[in-house]
Protein backbone atom coordinates (compact mmCIF):
# COMPACT_ATOMS: atom_id res chain seq x y z
CA UNK A 1 0.00 0.00 0.00
CA UNK A 2 1.02 3.69 -0.56
CA UNK A 3 1.02 6.21 1.41
CA UNK A 4 1.73 9.73 1.82
CA UNK A 5 2.84 11.62 4.98
CA UNK A 6 1.89 15.18 6.34
CA UNK A 7 3.70 17.55 7.71
CA UNK A 8 1.93 17.31 10.79
CA UNK A 9 2.65 13.15 10.57
CA UNK A 10 -0.39 11.57 9.05
CA UNK A 11 -0.68 9.01 6.76
CA UNK A 12 -2.83 9.27 3.65
CA UNK A 13 -3.03 6.48 1.42
CA UNK A 14 -3.29 7.08 -2.00
CA UNK A 15 -3.52 4.88 -5.52
CA UNK A 16 -2.37 6.53 -8.91
CA UNK A 17 -2.67 5.25 -12.71
CA UNK A 18 -1.48 6.35 -16.06
CA UNK A 19 1.13 8.72 -17.49
CA UNK A 20 0.84 12.18 -18.38
CA UNK A 21 -0.49 15.53 -16.82
CA UNK A 22 -1.40 14.77 -13.64
CA UNK A 23 -5.18 15.11 -11.90
CA UNK A 24 -5.29 14.62 -8.38
CA UNK A 25 -9.03 13.30 -7.64
CA UNK A 26 -10.75 14.66 -3.94
CA UNK A 27 -13.50 12.86 -2.56
CA UNK A 28 -16.35 13.92 -0.74
CA UNK A 29 -17.65 13.65 2.76
CA UNK A 30 -19.45 10.00 1.84
CA UNK A 31 -17.26 8.75 0.00
CA UNK A 32 -13.63 7.97 -0.10
CA UNK A 33 -10.57 6.57 -2.85
CA UNK A 34 -12.76 4.46 -4.22
CA UNK A 35 -15.29 7.18 -5.39
CA UNK A 36 -13.64 8.29 -8.35
CA UNK A 37 -13.00 4.90 -9.63
CA UNK A 38 -15.32 6.04 -12.86
CA UNK A 39 -13.02 9.12 -13.29
CA UNK A 40 -9.67 6.70 -12.52
CA UNK A 41 -10.34 4.15 -15.15
CA UNK A 42 -11.70 7.02 -18.01
CA UNK A 43 -8.85 9.90 -17.13
CA UNK A 44 -6.03 7.53 -16.86
CA UNK A 45 -5.90 6.82 -20.86
CA UNK A 46 -4.73 10.31 -21.40
CA UNK A 47 -3.10 11.86 -17.82
CA UNK A 48 -1.53 10.38 -14.56
CA UNK A 49 -4.44 10.03 -12.16
CA UNK A 50 -4.28 9.99 -8.46
CA UNK A 51 -7.29 9.45 -6.03
CA UNK A 52 -6.23 9.65 -2.02
CA UNK A 53 -8.36 9.36 1.04
CA UNK A 54 -8.79 11.95 3.41
CA UNK A 55 -7.26 11.93 7.29
CA UNK A 56 -10.03 9.80 8.69
CA UNK A 57 -11.08 7.53 6.25
CA UNK A 58 -9.40 4.03 6.75
CA UNK A 59 -6.76 3.18 5.34
CA UNK A 60 -5.20 6.59 5.83
CA UNK A 61 -4.92 7.16 9.58
CA UNK A 62 -7.66 8.12 11.58
CA UNK A 63 -6.62 10.67 14.21
CA UNK A 64 -8.75 10.64 17.77
CA UNK A 65 -8.21 14.68 17.98
CA UNK A 66 -10.66 16.93 16.20
CA UNK A 67 -8.69 19.49 16.49
CA UNK A 68 -6.74 17.38 13.91
CA UNK A 69 -9.66 17.86 11.39
CA UNK A 70 -10.18 21.21 9.76
CA UNK A 71 -10.53 22.73 6.23
CA UNK A 72 -7.07 24.01 5.83
CA UNK A 73 -5.95 20.92 7.07
CA UNK A 74 -7.47 19.65 4.32
CA UNK A 75 -6.14 21.35 1.64
CA UNK A 76 -2.28 20.97 3.48
CA UNK A 77 -3.39 17.02 2.75
CA UNK A 78 -3.71 17.23 -1.19
CA UNK A 79 -1.17 19.59 -1.23
CA UNK A 80 1.23 16.76 1.08
CA UNK A 81 0.19 14.10 -1.67
CA UNK A 82 0.91 16.29 -4.50
CA UNK A 83 4.52 16.61 -3.18
CA UNK A 84 5.19 13.25 -2.07
CA UNK A 85 4.18 12.43 -5.52
CA UNK A 86 6.63 15.31 -7.30
CA UNK A 87 3.30 16.82 -8.43
CA UNK A 88 4.53 20.95 -8.78
CA UNK A 89 0.54 21.35 -10.68
CA UNK A 90 -2.25 19.12 -11.40
CA UNK A 91 -5.83 19.45 -12.47
CA UNK A 92 -7.43 19.11 -9.04
CA UNK A 93 -11.13 17.44 -9.37
CA UNK A 94 -13.14 17.88 -6.07
CA UNK A 95 -16.37 16.71 -4.70
CA UNK A 96 -18.49 18.28 -1.89
CA UNK A 97 -16.41 18.21 0.42
CA UNK A 98 -13.48 17.72 -1.63
CA UNK A 99 -15.20 20.26 -4.05
CA UNK A 100 -14.41 22.93 -1.11
CA UNK A 101 -10.84 21.59 -0.05
CA UNK A 102 -10.51 22.48 -4.23
CA UNK A 103 -11.54 25.83 -3.54
CA UNK A 104 -9.45 26.60 -0.80
CA UNK A 105 -6.46 24.96 -2.50
CA UNK A 106 -7.12 27.55 -5.80
CA UNK A 107 -7.22 30.34 -3.20
CA UNK A 108 -4.10 29.26 -1.06
CA UNK A 109 -2.23 27.89 -3.56
CA UNK A 110 -3.09 29.43 -6.94
CA UNK A 111 0.39 28.45 -8.29
CA UNK A 112 -0.44 24.33 -7.62
CA UNK A 113 -3.45 24.11 -9.72
CA UNK A 114 -3.94 23.95 -13.63
CA UNK A 115 -7.32 24.28 -12.82
CA UNK A 116 -10.26 23.28 -10.41
CA UNK A 117 -13.74 21.41 -10.75
CA UNK A 118 -15.81 22.23 -7.80
CA UNK A 119 -18.25 19.96 -8.03
CA UNK A 120 -21.36 18.99 -5.74
CA UNK A 121 -20.30 22.02 -3.46
CA UNK A 122 -21.99 24.10 -1.09
CA UNK A 123 -24.05 22.47 1.86
CA UNK A 124 -24.26 25.23 4.34
CA UNK A 125 -22.57 27.87 2.03
CA UNK A 126 -25.72 29.77 2.28
CA UNK A 127 -26.20 32.63 4.99
CA UNK A 128 -29.96 31.37 5.94
CA UNK A 129 -29.23 27.72 6.12
CA UNK A 130 -25.78 28.17 7.86
CA UNK A 131 -26.70 27.30 11.94
CA UNK A 132 -28.88 24.94 10.56
CA UNK A 133 -26.38 23.19 8.65
CA UNK A 134 -23.64 23.25 11.09
CA UNK A 135 -26.67 21.55 14.08
CA UNK A 136 -27.05 18.98 11.20
CA UNK A 137 -23.44 18.13 10.89
CA UNK A 138 -23.35 17.73 14.29
CA UNK A 139 -26.33 15.23 14.59
CA UNK A 140 -24.31 13.15 12.00
CA UNK A 141 -21.29 12.93 13.60
CA UNK A 142 -23.25 11.83 16.85
CA UNK A 143 -25.13 9.50 14.31
CA UNK A 144 -22.07 7.97 13.68
CA UNK A 145 -20.81 7.42 16.64
CA UNK A 146 -24.10 6.16 18.59
CA UNK A 147 -25.23 3.97 16.19
CA UNK A 148 -21.77 2.97 14.40
CA UNK A 149 -21.15 3.21 10.25
CA UNK A 150 -23.00 0.20 9.35
CA UNK A 151 -26.03 1.17 10.80
CA UNK A 152 -25.75 5.08 10.75
CA UNK A 153 -25.33 4.47 6.72
CA UNK A 154 -28.59 3.00 6.00
CA UNK A 155 -29.91 6.76 7.10
CA UNK A 156 -27.43 8.37 5.65
CA UNK A 157 -27.55 7.19 1.81
CA UNK A 158 -31.30 7.59 1.14
CA UNK A 159 -30.55 10.96 1.94
CA UNK A 160 -32.55 13.93 -0.73
CA UNK A 161 -29.68 14.01 -3.27
CA UNK A 162 -28.77 10.27 -2.59
CA UNK A 163 -31.71 8.67 -4.14
CA UNK A 164 -31.09 9.74 -7.32
CA UNK A 165 -28.12 7.49 -8.15
CA UNK A 166 -30.38 4.70 -6.08
CA UNK A 167 -33.00 5.17 -8.29
CA UNK A 168 -30.68 5.00 -11.77
CA UNK A 169 -28.19 3.12 -10.86
CA UNK A 170 -28.90 0.01 -7.68
CA UNK A 171 -25.86 -1.37 -7.82
CA UNK A 172 -23.62 2.10 -8.16
CA UNK A 173 -25.92 3.12 -4.77
CA UNK A 174 -25.26 -0.16 -3.45
CA UNK A 175 -21.56 0.10 -3.64
CA UNK A 176 -21.80 3.94 -2.80
CA UNK A 177 -23.18 2.38 0.37
CA UNK A 178 -21.28 -0.23 0.95
CA UNK A 179 -18.50 2.23 1.10
CA UNK A 180 -20.25 4.05 3.67
CA UNK A 181 -20.76 1.81 6.21
CA UNK A 182 -16.93 0.80 6.08
CA UNK A 183 -16.68 4.34 7.27
CA UNK A 184 -14.66 5.25 10.70
CA UNK A 185 -17.36 5.81 13.29
CA UNK A 186 -14.02 8.54 14.45
CA UNK A 187 -12.90 9.64 11.26
CA UNK A 188 -16.59 10.61 10.17
CA UNK A 189 -17.33 12.46 13.70
CA UNK A 190 -14.12 14.24 13.84
CA UNK A 191 -14.35 15.09 9.92
CA UNK A 192 -17.91 16.56 10.76
CA UNK A 193 -17.33 18.61 13.64
CA UNK A 194 -13.64 19.28 12.58
CA UNK A 195 -14.52 20.26 8.76
CA UNK A 196 -17.89 20.40 7.87
CA UNK A 197 -19.05 22.32 10.90
CA UNK A 198 -16.35 24.57 11.01
CA UNK A 199 -15.67 26.01 7.59
CA UNK A 200 -16.47 29.29 5.93
CA UNK A 201 -19.25 30.07 4.24
CA UNK A 202 -18.18 30.77 0.60
CA UNK A 203 -20.48 33.67 0.46
CA UNK A 204 -17.64 35.32 3.23
CA UNK A 205 -15.14 34.42 1.05
CA UNK A 206 -16.43 36.45 -2.07
CA UNK A 207 -13.62 39.25 -2.36
CA UNK A 208 -11.18 36.50 -2.43
CA UNK A 209 -13.29 34.35 -4.96
CA UNK A 210 -13.52 37.55 -7.18
CA UNK A 211 -9.63 37.40 -7.23
CA UNK A 212 -8.71 33.55 -8.02
CA UNK A 213 -7.73 33.18 -11.89
CA UNK A 214 -7.36 29.74 -11.56
CA UNK A 215 -9.58 28.18 -14.47
CA UNK A 216 -13.02 26.87 -13.12
CA UNK A 217 -15.78 24.70 -13.78
CA UNK A 218 -18.31 24.73 -11.10
CA UNK A 219 -20.75 21.20 -11.54
CA UNK A 220 -24.12 20.62 -9.90
CA UNK A 221 -26.94 18.12 -9.89
CA UNK A 222 -30.44 20.12 -10.49
CA UNK A 223 -31.95 18.29 -7.71
CA UNK A 224 -29.20 18.78 -5.47
CA UNK A 225 -30.75 21.57 -4.13
CA UNK A 226 -28.07 22.96 -1.30
CA UNK A 227 -25.82 23.27 -3.82
CA UNK A 228 -27.61 25.25 -6.83
CA UNK A 229 -27.45 28.73 -5.63
CA UNK A 230 -24.03 28.75 -4.31
CA UNK A 231 -22.84 27.23 -7.74
CA UNK A 232 -24.59 30.35 -9.31
CA UNK A 233 -22.66 32.46 -6.73
CA UNK A 234 -19.38 30.91 -7.79
CA UNK A 235 -20.07 31.65 -11.15
CA UNK A 236 -21.00 35.11 -10.72
CA UNK A 237 -18.02 35.11 -8.55
CA UNK A 238 -14.94 33.63 -10.00
CA UNK A 239 -13.70 35.50 -13.12
CA UNK A 240 -12.77 32.22 -15.20
CA UNK A 241 -16.04 30.13 -13.62
CA UNK A 242 -18.17 27.96 -15.81
CA UNK A 243 -21.04 26.29 -14.52
CA UNK A 244 -22.67 23.04 -15.67
CA UNK A 245 -25.96 21.90 -14.44
CA UNK A 246 -27.24 18.44 -14.60
CA UNK A 247 -30.73 17.39 -15.08
CA UNK A 248 -32.54 15.49 -12.88
CA UNK A 249 -29.35 14.45 -11.16
CA UNK A 250 -28.53 14.40 -7.33
CA UNK A 251 -25.58 15.17 -5.22
CA UNK A 252 -22.76 12.62 -6.57
CA UNK A 253 -22.60 13.46 -10.42
CA UNK A 254 -19.77 11.84 -11.12
CA UNK A 255 -20.79 8.48 -10.12
CA UNK A 256 -24.56 9.10 -10.63
CA UNK A 257 -23.82 10.58 -14.47
CA UNK A 258 -20.28 8.98 -15.17
CA UNK A 259 -20.58 9.91 -18.66
CA UNK A 260 -21.56 13.48 -19.02
CA UNK A 261 -19.13 14.56 -15.95
CA UNK A 262 -16.23 12.76 -17.65
CA UNK A 263 -17.07 14.48 -21.18
CA UNK A 264 -17.43 17.69 -19.30
CA UNK A 265 -13.98 17.07 -17.01
CA UNK A 266 -12.40 16.07 -20.41
CA UNK A 267 -13.62 19.34 -22.55
CA UNK A 268 -12.81 21.66 -19.38
CA UNK A 269 -9.29 20.20 -19.70
CA UNK A 270 -8.88 20.80 -23.13
CA UNK A 271 -9.42 23.88 -23.35
CA UNK A 272 -7.63 24.83 -20.17
CA UNK A 273 -4.40 23.51 -21.88
CA UNK A 274 -5.05 25.30 -24.85
CA UNK A 275 -5.40 28.55 -23.28
CA UNK A 276 -8.98 29.08 -24.01
CA UNK A 277 -10.98 28.64 -21.16
CA UNK A 278 -10.92 32.63 -20.32
CA UNK A 279 -12.10 35.21 -18.33
CA UNK A 280 -15.36 36.18 -18.52
CA UNK A 281 -15.70 38.68 -22.13
CA UNK A 282 -16.50 42.13 -20.47
CA UNK A 283 -18.80 42.68 -22.72
CA UNK A 284 -21.08 39.98 -21.40
CA UNK A 285 -22.57 42.43 -18.28
CA UNK A 286 -24.92 40.59 -16.28
CA UNK A 287 -27.13 43.54 -16.18
CA UNK A 288 -27.56 44.39 -19.33
CA UNK A 289 -30.76 42.54 -20.69
CA UNK A 290 -30.24 43.86 -24.96
CA UNK A 291 -28.15 46.13 -26.24
CA UNK A 292 -29.99 49.35 -27.47
CA UNK A 293 -27.08 51.47 -28.69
Amino acid sequence: MSYATTPDGIRLYYEEAGKGRPIVFVHEFGGDHRSWEPQMRHFARRGRCVTFGARGYPPSDVPEDVDMYSQDLAVADILAVMDHLSLEVAHVVGMSMGGFAALHLGLQSPQRALSLVVAGTGYGAEKKYEEYFRNISLDVARGFEEQGSREFAKVYAEGASRVQLQAKDPRGWREFADILAEHSEIGAANTMRGVQARRPSLYDLEADLSRMATPTLVINGDEDDHCLQPGLFLKRVIPTCGLLVLPKTGHASNLEEPVAFNRAVAEFHGLVEAGRWEPRDRRANPEQVMRTR
